[in-house]
């Protein structure tokens, strides 16, 4: 049956090419446990900034104890499809914690902060989810299949003391991953994650040469980099492959008046010049009594910024 779902979820071909190419407020998002506590919450955030899609990672709630859509049983994820449909609001990405998990044979470097019995127990746990990432990926696609997105965030293992060496071993991990995503007619993006051994726009683009799939591209946190010492723009920006750049995140502190602010203006004036047509989610992360306070700051930002800019 085609459902409005259906509609919702079809790629915006009809749009002509040159409205797609500037970003403006229809094509900002922002991930809903981050901006509420409740699914309904989330949506009004949405409405109040005239936002027509969101991200999704996990259900919202109270101090941000609500499980991943990825693990959501059919009937909790068709009830938050029907709900985003009613209120005309799409997802532009799902954001997921597959592969953010220890590789065989790579010790983390932030374990060895960690008591050895912590250490055991998480051991134990990554062991179990890296066995069963394949079908993990068939749940977070089934997930994606019903809230009509078809962009899945994937990590690259936890970071060990030498990122590049994992790099052959990821991309093995990928690339068959990438096999049953075009088999599904899905897109998996790469996240360069601080924790994970992809943290820097050049670790990003070396991984990507060894994953040659066009359903493998990349989601942008800019901050993410800065960790490692690279200047995320224009330097950072300038190693990526543009037209495997499928979504961008903003994090609170690199919008607002914090010591971590970036040139976000120069960086919506670069993805609006390379002509980049996919969507920018905040992910707020400035965690404590204020993170919705800061949602609400960093949404009327952006929007300042590319209002500025269309």
């Amino acid at each position: 049956m085609f459902t409005r779902r259906c509609l919702l979820a079809t790629p915006l071909l009809a749009v002509p090419a040159a409205a797609k190419t500037r970003l403006d407020v229809s094509r900002l998002s922002a991930i809903t446990d981050e901006i509420a506590t409740s699914s309904q919450g989330a949506i009004d955030f949405a409405k109040q900034y005239g936002l027509k899609f969101v991200e999704l990672r996990s259900l919202p709630v109270p101090n941000r104890g609500g499980k991943e859509y990825t693990y959501l049983d059919e009937a909790t994820l068709r009830a938050e499809a029907k709900l985003l449909d009613e209120n005309a609001i799409r997802v532009s990405f799902l954001n997921t914690s597959l592969l953010k998990v220890q590789l065989p044979g790579v010790e983390p470097v932030e374990w060895a902060k960690r008591k050895p019995e912590e250490v055991s127990k998480r051991r134990a746990a990554d062991a179990a989810k890296f066995e069963r990432r394949m079908e993990d990926l068939g749940k977070a696609i089934r997930a994606a299949k019903i809230l009509g997105v078809d962009k899945i965030r994937v990590f690259t293992g936890w970071r060990g003391p030498d990122p590049a060496a994992t790099f052959p071993q990821v991309a093995k991990i990928l690339n068959e991953m990438a096999e049953v995503a075009a088999a599904a007619k899905v897109y998996l993006l790469i996240e360069n994650e601080v924790a994970c051994n992809v943290s820097t726009c050049a670790e990003l683009a070396a991984l990507l040469k060894m994953v040659p799939s066009k359903r493998v591209g990349i989601n942008w946190d800019p901050l993410n980099g800065t960790a490692f010492g690279e200047p995320p723009f224009p330097q950072g920006y300038a190693l990526l492959p543009r037209k495997r750049l499928w979504n961008v995140q903003v994090k609170g502190r690199s919008i607002l008046d914090f010591p971590q602010k970036l040139d976000w203006s120069g960086i919506f004036g670069a993805l609006n010049k390379d002509g980049y047509r996919g969507e920018v989610g905040l992910e707020t992360h400035i965690f404590g009594e204020k993170l919705i306070h800061y949602s609400h700051e960093s949404m009327k930002e952006m929007i300042r910024l590319v209002s500025a800019r269309s």
